[in-house]
């Protein structure tokens, strides 16, 4: 019987601290830098939870999670039936654990917020996670067949695999087509293995197909195959191949050597291994002197990275101030006590070179913020003739992404907007033509990782009623 904890006695708790590597010893490795929370702290953390009747936690969660139930479970050393909880609603529970902005989410409506110690549910999320694989914890497997219902799922990074999952538990059949050598989008490609190591994406992936979905890798859709075919082949399709056009500044000098987009060069890293050459066949040049344009989630994993493959200086190059940096607080604060070095304020207008085309430096702008724009933010300003120059050797852009247009020239009758991305129906994911489907970046833009999750989950639901209801691409 678990032991009950006074209400004020919760309420005094702080919030567990998560065990992590010491910063001067993790910028040497690719290894996970939060270690996860032991049994203890984990019971301890859970025994916060004043278990609401009316829970404003769960408002936050795009994933659906009844999060005062599996936390329960835990104080109950229930752990299993915790995963099992968590399970029902999320089928990337490792993944989402990590690297969902739980500060901006479900912990953000907890009620403990406003004594600023708000439960720590993604810790406990990855906690019960964690324990799960290690005592070799599955979930319950689909059952129900129902044959001649097919559904084609194009890109398996988060957005895809939820709703493959979520349909798969439905009965469905599923297929992934993936285009890269490995399944999991974004999750191999875009994150470093400091902050979601790739077993874990293998696992998760593994999970789901033990559901009974099909994952098939190195097929572009669009150009091994186009989704008209696929039309032709299954009664409802779901896109969600991501933006994975890097997007770039168009200022002097970008096509100089060492100038790289996030994508290329956190796919390098990532997925092909190059951290690792020559020891896996992808090399990667560092520069002494990194610079990196941006300062969200993609532009934090790029300067971490730079500094691991041997940088001595990594850069993060930021034209509003630190108010508006759009990163995870907790990626800010890993990145500076690795040794990152910020510049708010600052604006690149032109990448400098040497005769042989190499980078030498980058000139910049300095900039104040004037009155907010459209996005709430306030607007940066350049300072007139405030040009200088801050010596660099390599430059990455992590500006955001934009919408490959591969998948959509191949898809008649599903519209786009000017940007590319797929018009939808935000309530139920439908595109322009009935039976075709459509969430995550390809929809969204560059967004979180739990945004596609919720994506992926009103999605399966809206293809099921479809389905059921007789509708198919076939008729």
């Amino acid at each position: 019987m678990a032991e009950m904890i006074p209400t004020k006695e919760r309420m005094k708790r702080e919030q567990v601290a998560m065990p992590e590597q010491e910063a001067q010893e993790r910028i040497h490795n690719f290894q996970e830098v939060p270690l996860g929370y032991s049994s203890e702290q984990a019971i301890y953390e859970a025994q916060r939870c004043l278990q609401c009747k009316n829970p404003s936690c769960m408002k936050g969660c795009p994933a659906e999670i009844n999060i005062p139930r599996f936390i329960q479970k835990i104080v109950e050393e229930d752990f299993q039936g915790a995963y099992l909880e968590i399970l029902k609603t999320d089928n990337l529970p490792a993944i989402t654990g990590r690297v969902c902005p739980q500060e901006e989410q479900c912990q953000k409506y907890c009620v403990l917020e406003k004594k600023k110690k708000p439960i720590a549910i993604g810790r406990l999320e990855r906690f019960v996670a964690d324990w799960a694989r290690k005592n070799k914890v599955h979930g319950k497997l689909s059952t129900n067949i129902i044959k001649g219902k097919k559904v084609a799922i194009v890109g398996s990074g988060p957005a895809g695999l939820t709703c493959a999952a979520d349909l798969a538990k439905l009965g469905y059949q599923v297929t992934i087509f993936e285009a890269l050598h490995k399944p999991g989008g974004v999750l191999v490609y875009g994150i470093p293995e400091f902050r979601l190591p790739k077993s874990i994406v293998e696992y998760e992936v593994k999970e789901i197909e033990n559901l009974g979905v099909k994952v098939v890798t190195d097929i572009v859709v669009g150009a091994a195959i186009s989704v008209e075919e696929l039309a032709q082949e299954y009664d409802a399709i779901f896109l969600a191949n991501g933006a994975g056009a890097p997007r770039f500044m168009n200022i002097p000098g970008e096509n100089l050597n060492d100038v790289y987009s996030a994508n290329e060069f956190l796919t390098r890293s990532n997925l092909m291994k190059a951290y690792a050459f020559p020891e896996y066949d992808t090399p990667i040049k560092i520069g002494k002197k990194a610079a990196t344009i941006g300062a969200g989630n993609v532009a934090m994993d790029s300067a971490r990275t730079a500094l691991r493959l041997g940088a001595e200086k990594s850069y993060i190059i930021y034209r509003r101030s630190r108010k508006e940096v759009p990163a995870r607080a907790e990626e800010v604060h890993h990145a500076e006590e690795e040794g990152v070095i910020f510049k708010f304020l600052t604006l690149p207008i032109k990448v400098l070179g040497d005769e042989k085309g190499n980078v030498i430096g980058m000139e910049c702008l300095k900039m104040e913020l004037g009155e907010p724009d459209e996005s709430g933010r306030r607007r940066p300003i350049p300072v007139p003739d405030s040009n200088f120059v801050i010596e660099v050797d390599m430059v990455i852009d992590a500006i955001g992404t934009s919408a490959n247009p591969i998948v959509a020239r191949s898809a008649p009758g599903v519209e786009n907007n000017q940007w590319g991305y797929f018009i939808i129906n935000e309530e139920t994911k439908e595109t322009t033509r009935a039976g075709i489907f459509a969430g995550g970046d390809i929809v969204r833009g560059s967004a979180t990782v739990i945004s596609a999750v919720g994506d992926g989950k009103r999605a399966a639901r809206s293809i099921a009623k479809f389905l059921s209801s007789g509708g198919s691409l076939k008729n």
